[in-house]
């Protein structure tokens, strides 16, 4: 079951947030649940959630930590989502570029998890405010593996690469940058795309570790959904850094 989180300011039509509450509802149905009530807060800035509660059987539970070398790493939405609303509320943004990313932002979570609880799955977690890196991180070092991931199949929104040459980068970013020091290695990785990796996501996919032996039928089960999926590197026995990235 669900709650209702709103923030929203007074100068706005009450239209605009009847038709916040019916989108969330129409998700939180598609999703299996009810929402239940909320709370509303006056705001300069318009802000919407939901607090959720649910129960999960205990052997259906997917941890975010247990990765074991030879694991291969599979993320189940592109990345970029922080950049692209940085220039969507900057007015930069293409129409392409928000639709993108509403369309991934939307899409939930639940389809990719039902298709890879039909195997073993050593680790997951999804993406969301800590980055790409943040959370492979989160990952990686209670596994006390190194993940390497290569940057040139990492799937990302394409806009970001020209929003983030232009500097139009969310603070998360570098907050997650200061936070992960140390922790990473990047490897003849671009400047814009370093930012990519850092980029704080808002309803990103879903970052597995699976058995070598799946991860081909995962994947080609993945890639039916409407978002693009990818494999994105390897869990090796831990070397230098939790996070290696070339």
């Amino acid at each position: 079951m669900a709650l209702n989180i709103v923030c929203f300011p007074n100068c706005l039509n009450m239209n605009i947030l009847g038709e916040i509450l019916r989108g969330g509802a129409d998700k939180v149905l598609e999703a299996g649940a009810v929402i239940v009530g909320g709370h509303t807060v006056q705001d300069d800035e318009p802000k919407y959630g939901l607090s959720v509660t649910g129960i999960v059987h205990p052997d259906k539970v997917l941890k975010n930590y247990g990765s074991e070398t030879g694991d291969i790493l599979i993320l189940t939405k592109p990345i970029g989502l922080g950049i692209i609303n940085t220039a969507i509320k900057a007015k930069i943004a293409s129409k392409e570029a928000y639709e993108k990313a509403v369309k991934v932002m939307a899409y939930l979570n639940k389809y990719a998890g039902e298709i890879i609880t039909d195997y073993n799955i050593t680790s997951c977690t999804d993406i969301t405010g800590f980055s790409l890196i943040g959370h492979a991180y989160e990952m990686a070092e209670p596994s006390k593996k190194t993940f390497r991931i290569f940057k040139d199949a990492i799937p990302f929104i394409k806009e970001a690469k020209e929003y983030a040459s232009m500097g139009l980068i969310p603070a998360g970013c570098y907050e997650n940058k200061r936070y992960l020091e140390g922790k990473y290695l990047l490897n003849n990785v671009e400047s814009w795309m370093e930012d990519i990796l850092f980029d704080p996501q808002t309803s990103g996919g879903l970052l597995i570790s699976c058995k070598e032996k799946d991860y081909i039928d995962i994947l080609t089960r993945l890639e039916k959904l409407e978002v693009e999926s990818a494999v994105i590197g390897r869990v090796e026995d831990f070397n230098d850094a939790y996070i290696v990235v070339e």
